[in-house]
């Protein structure tokens, strides 16, 4: 039972990624959350755990949704290499944070930050482009920003590249390309973070390596990455609008459920 609710949930988080742009983590990381405290997991150390799993399958997921933007060539890779430098310092700091942060004190950070992108998305609230895209100190400083916030949420950071790049005056496609490639030196540097920091910690379930459950990170990463392409097909047949506002829905309720 516990083998198909990883399928399942890599199923739906890499559908839900293909559709509405975002990374699979945060759904990924609230359902974990649910999963590990039915199995028992210690509650001091499960919400880090599911953060830490959830970002290391995000590694996997990134790979391929790269690989398909470089298809198309729409990845800025000058503008990627930039933030990198930062995300790579930001996502080590993020990690450090969340593990300084008690679980149930991290769940209720995980559940705001769930509604704000609920409401941003229901109310589909974008930054106009109204500047140009800064030098290389402005990309390195976004990009340790983004990845600080990413490693203490779970996230790939779509949620937070794409509007900085489309307000830097950046098109959407390329905004988009741009971001999945960041996706990645995000996810790698946080859960290498994250099992570093938890490498010793006592309450580990076994077979966790370090902050990272492994049999939920094989189980979620390998349909995630077939499913994010049927969710990018989805997402030219079905109402872009109601598919956001569906999504937002579900989201508020995950970060109200965190709240209360």
């Amino acid at each position: 039972m516990e083998l198909l609710l990883y399928l399942v949930l890599g199923a739906a988080a890499g559908t839900l990624a293909g559709l509405f742009g975002v990374g699979g983590g945060i759904i990924i990381v609230p359902v974990l959350v649910l999963s590990f405290a039915a199995q028992g997991f210690e509650p001091a150390i499960l919400t880090h755990l599911a953060v830490g799993t959830s970002l290391a399958t995000i590694i996997f997921t990134s790979i391929n949704s790269v690989l398909e933007h470089q298809r198309k060539g729409a990845v800025l890779w000058p503008v990627f290499a930039w933030m990198t430098v930062g995300i790579l310092l930001g996502a080590g700091l993020g990690a450090m944070t969340a593990a300084a942060i008690k679980g149930p004190m991290l769940q209720k950070v995980i559940g705001v930050f769930a509604i704000i992108i609920a409401l941003q998305m229901a109310l589909e609230l974008k930054p106009k482009a109204s500047r140009t895209v800064p030098g290389k100190p402005g990309l390195a400083l976004a990009g340790s920003v983004i990845g600080w916030a990413s490693a203490i949420f779970g996230i790939g950071g779509g949620s937070l590249t794409v509007p900085f790049l489309t307000w830097r005056g950046v098109a959407m496609q390329k905004a988009v390309a741009t971001s999945s490639a960041c996706g990645l030196p995000i996810a790698m540097a946080s859960a290498l973070s994250f099992i570093w920091l938890g490498w010793h910690k006592p309450e580990l379930p076994e077979w966790s390596l370090g902050f990272v459950y492994l049999p939920a990170l094989v189980g979620i990463a390998i349909p995630s990455m077939y499913f994010a392409r049927v969710g990018a097909r989805l997402a030219h047949k079905l109402s872009p609008r109601l598919l956001k506002r569906l999504f937002a829905l579900l989201l508020f309720s995950v970060g109200l459920s965190f709240l209360i």
